[in-house]
């Protein structure tokens, strides 16, 4: 997986399938997840569809560039921000959602692509939105998976995934892997899968095990605020799709992202949680597919 420097002081590392003569597309990984949580298989079949699909890690993930020089407690930044002291907040943490997207954005230039259909999961669909926000002009379509608007009143997670997002992960292999399970929390009910979560925090441990990035991941989400009014002037072709037993980022996120941006086209998923089982990529392969012809 060769990586390659977007700006002087970062390096992002991605893989790509398919041909590099077919439409581009970018997919953008969410909070705290590896690029391998965008499956290969999944990436397989995209490219098989005709499409060129990039996948990368995002900055502070995997094996792009760590930012070390800058340690963020994370229960320290939470209580800040909870306080009410955002000026402290924003001095605890280096960068913003718009900093990510515009590592996404200079992938694609450093691989030559002028223009690309985005795909973001997540904190991935924030960084998508944002780069179409920033860059319209580089972004064919934006699909916004799972994800929400910035605004504190919608895509709020229950108080069961809130406690189970924020509960100390072991720092040991086996440890680590085990702790996974507290995700089924927010994973499709129909089809939480307790292996493949196991086996890809096992792959994703043996690659990057890198806590540190978490915090400063949460902090440029918390502080990069409501994208609402910018989101109203959109003229980015969009898809939302949300899960409707998502209980980490509730359907209200991507309902009230699909609201917002002018002619934006909503796919609402029976039994599809915060996460993409297997069993329900053919519809949401189609969808992209669909979305980006």
């Amino acid at each position: 997986m060769p990586n390659v420097a977007v700006s002087p002081k970062v390096s992002i590392a991605y893989e790509s399938f398919g041909d590099p003569g077919d439409a581009p597309v970018l997919l953008v990984m969410g909070f705290g997840a590896q690029m391998l949580a965008w499956h290969e298989d999944f990436c397989r079949a995209l490219a098989n569809r005709g499409r060129y699909v990039i996948r990368y890690d995002n900055r502070d993930c995997g094996l792009s560039t760590k930012f070390d020089e800058h340690p963020v407690d994370m229960g320290k930044f939470i209580a800040t921000v909870s306080s009410g002291d955002i000026p402290a907040a924003l001095s605890m943490v280096p960068y913003r959602l718009r900093d990510m997207a515009d590592d996404g954005l200079g992938l694609l230039t450093a691989l030559g692509i002028d223009r690309a259909h985005v795909v973001g999961t997540s904190m991935g669909g924030m960084i998508a939105q944002t780069m179409a926000l920033s860059s319209p002009e580089r972004v064919l379509t934006l699909t916004s998976m799972m994800s929400s608007t910035g605004e504190s009143e919608y895509g709020q997670a229950s108080p069961e995934a809130q406690a189970a997002l924020f509960t100390p992960t072991p720092t040991d292999r086996e440890g680590y892997v085990t702790a996974v399970e507290k995700e089924l929390v927010w994973a499709s009910k129909r089809y939480g899968d307790i292996a493949a979560l196991r086996e890809l925090a096992a792959a994703s441990y043996d690659r990057s095990y890198y806590p540190a990035g978490i915090g400063r991941q949460l902090g440029a989400m918390i502080l990069s605020g409501s994208r609402a009014d910018a989101l109203r002037e959109l003229r980015v072709p969009t898809l939302v799709i949300h899960g409707l037993d998502d209980t980490l980022i509730a359907p209200s996120g991507g309902k009230r992202t699909a609201e917002l941006v002018p002619g934006a086209e909503l796919l609402l998923i029976p039994d599809m949680g915060h996460d993409r089982p297997r069993e329900l990529w053919p519809e949401l392969i189609d969808a992209v597919i669909s979305h980006t012809s």
